[in-house]
């Protein structure tokens, strides 16, 4: 079986110094306003950059009893000495949504208890393989996005949902990889099977950070976690006190449906009251191996949605987007919550990160932190020129913001160590496939790969050699450079 996952690279190289408290502006933030230890990185998906996905032994068993891949283990092992000789550390994810096909066929993936142990057997493996050296592991990414995508609106694998779009009625807060738009999978049923996914991921999570622990951790040294995902919910009326309920509840089924279980043993209260018997329940033994499974959390966040009480209709049909009974807008008195990106689901509420950082320290006795997804998309429109399609200055402003609030919930106690971009490359973004780029590094898909620094990744350089770059927004960058030769950065 191949080790696949997402992996998240750091320089711990660059020079810095301790937080010097000056309250710079965003646009003057530098390496040194951040602790010594800060990590900064960027990130990437396995599935979503290497492609090659049926080449050097990939197979359909997906279970140890087929036998190891030794190539896939040499591509990572070359991958993983790579990053180290170039003073990267790894922070390499175990589980990106691509669950081997045989699983899902022999007895429904993370739809079946059997999924825990076979998961087990994957992460064992990797842990013997490239635990001497990787120190940061991270189980699973996401498990918000593949039970929601994966079997409730059927835009990711394994493309379960409704079987009518009945089943989905109301307002739904949409993330990446998830739309609004549902797709007619005609299996599936999004009441019961989301939170069946859900209850699998949690408890084979539980039991790789168990296993870890208990056979490498103190040979190893490492350190290991999950990443989940979250938007931050704003009230729609702040004076409302129904509407100010709702949001707590909306991220009780966005965030707390997995935090909560693996702070406390259980879930959140809220969810138990309206899901009522469709949400499983642990067993003791399950509570406790769940209760404080992680070293550290990794949270990715890139948006926000207002919400309110109350939801318009449910037709009487029993879905996950219905359950939390609350309804999700992007604009307040007609007016957005934020700057619009590519997406439809991502408006910049740079503000979010810091009331998320805020709420999480406060709700899950104050874990630490690393947050291993920020990032916001353009279009790839095809008619721009080279040097027009670097020019990303609304994802520089955005990283500049995001850091700028994520200092000041640090500089508040947040216990925050780590800040990855997402991502490092323009890349395959599942189902939006290549019509967005989110990457620092432009990647031309028409000319072998060759890939081209935008002034966000130029940017990022100067921050972290301790400076700080301010690039006014008429700013092009020119052509005929250093940084304009593809030798520079093709593979």
């Amino acid at each position: 079986m191949e080790t696949q996952g997402s992996l998240h690279a750091s320089n711990g190289a660059v020079p810095h110094s301790q937080i010097n408290g000056s309250g710079a502006a965003a646009n003057k933030l530098s390496r040194r306003d951040f602790p010594k230890e800060f990590v900064f990185g960027t990130a990437s998906s396995a599935y979503q950059i290497e492609g090659a996905a049926k080449e050097d032994g990939r197979g359909p068993s997906g279970k140890l009893s087929g036998g190891v891949n030794r190539k896939g283990i040499k591509y990572y092992n070359d991958l993983i000495d790579e990053l180290l000789a170039n003073g990267i550390e790894p922070y390499v994810t175990l589980f990106h949504w691509d669950l081997p096909q045989a699983l899902e066929d022999e007895y429904g993936g993370f739809l079946s208890a059997r999924v825990v142990p076979d998961f087990c057997e994957y992460a064992e493996l990797c842990f013997w393989e490239f635990g001497d050296r990787v120190k940061y592991w991270i189980t699973l990414n996401e498990p918000y996005t593949y039970s929601v995508g994966g079997y409730v609106m059927g835009t990711t694998p394994p493309g379960r949902g409704a079987s009518s779009s009945e089943h989905v009625t109301g307002s739904f807060p949409s993330s990446q990889c998830i739309h609004n738009k549902q797709q007619q999978s005609g299996n599936g049923d999004p009441g019961t099977e989301p939170y069946l996914a859900t209850h699998y991921q949690l408890l084979a999570h539980a039991a790789a950070v168990q296993l870890y622990k208990q056979k490498f951790q103190r040979a190893q040294g490492g350190k290991i976690g999950i990443t989940l995902v979250s938007k931050w919910m704003e009230p729609l009326d702040e004076s409302n006190k129904r509407d100010v309920k709702a949001s707590l509840r909306a991220l009780d089924f966005f965030f707390g449906w997995f935090m909560e279980p693996i702070t406390t043993g259980d879930y959140p209260q809220s969810m138990k009251e309206y899901v009522g018997s469709r949400l499983p329940r642990f067993t003791k033994v399950q509570s406790q191996m769940l209760r404080g499974s992680f070293d550290f959390l990794g949270l990715n966040y890139y948006t926000a949605n207002y919400v309110s009480d109350g939801l318009t209709s449910d037709n009487g049909l029993l879905s996950y987007n219905t359950d939390p009974r609350v309804t999700y807008a992007t604009e307040r008195n007609g007016i957005p919550i934020g700057p619009p990106s590519a997406s439809d689901w991502l408006y910049i509420y740079p503000q979010g990160i810091y009331k998320l950082l805020g709420h999480v320290k406060k709700a899950y006795n104050d874990p630490l932190i690393y947050i291993t997804e920020n990032g916001v998309d353009e279009t790839n429109d095809g008619k721009l020129t080279l040097s027009e399609a670097r020019n990303d200055m609304t994802r520089l402003k955005y990283h500049q913001d995001h850091l700028f609030f994520l200092k000041k919930a640090i500089d508040e106690g947040v216990n925050v160590k780590g800040y990855f971009i997402w991502s490092l490359l323009d890349n395959f973004e599942w189902n939006d496939g290549y019509t967005v780029r989110f990457g620092i590094i432009h990647v031309n898909y028409n000319n072998e790969f060759e890939r081209y620094p935008k002034a966000s990744a130029i940017w990022l350089m100067n921050f972290l050699a301790n400076g700080y770059l301010k690039i006014s927004d008429k700013r092009r960058i020119t052509k005929n450079t250093d940084y304009d030769s593809p030798k520079k950065m093709k593979k």
